[in-house]
């Protein structure tokens, strides 16, 4: 991750401050990550959830288009970069306690999210029967 990022946001305040100011402090984790939810801006279809350590979000907030951070790859992620999909942020939230954030994206290529060629990450549901969880599509 990037040396020099944790400086690029201030550190959060008092709860106060952090949870009616107006200064944007992410309080990142341990692992220096903040979870964030991104969610279609016209259909507020659930598209996927990504993290963001303090570059990737600075970069999202310069670009207006959404940068992640790939935990699998360990590396700066610009969402569509490869495949068309650009994420163009239309909206950005930060939760009450500023540790999660919200994307309202409108998104570009074939309008696809996951890797697996589908538009959402969420393409299963979890159903129960007889005591037995399992996955279908939906």
């Amino acid at each position: 991750m990037c040396a020099s990022c944790p400086s690029i946001f201030p550190a959060p305040g008092p709860k106060a401050e952090l949870e009616e100011g107006s200064a944007l402090t992410p309080r990142f984790g341990a692992d220096g990550l903040v979870t964030c939810v991104t969610t279609d801006a016209a259909t507020g279809e659930l598209l996927m959830v990504a993290h963001m350590n303090a570059e990737a979000l600075a970069k999202t907030l310069e670009t207006g288009e959404a940068w992640y951070w790939s935990r699998s790859r360990g590396e700066l992620w610009h969402k569509g970069a490869t495949s068309g999909q650009i994420q163009t942020v239309v909206e950005m939230r930060v939760d009450c306690d500023q540790d999660a954030l919200w994307l309202k994206v409108n998104v570009a290529g074939d309008g696809g999210c996951c890797h697996t060629g589908r538009r959402s990450c969420f393409y299963r549901k979890v159903e129960t029967a007889d005591g037995k969880s399992g996955l279908v599509p939906v």
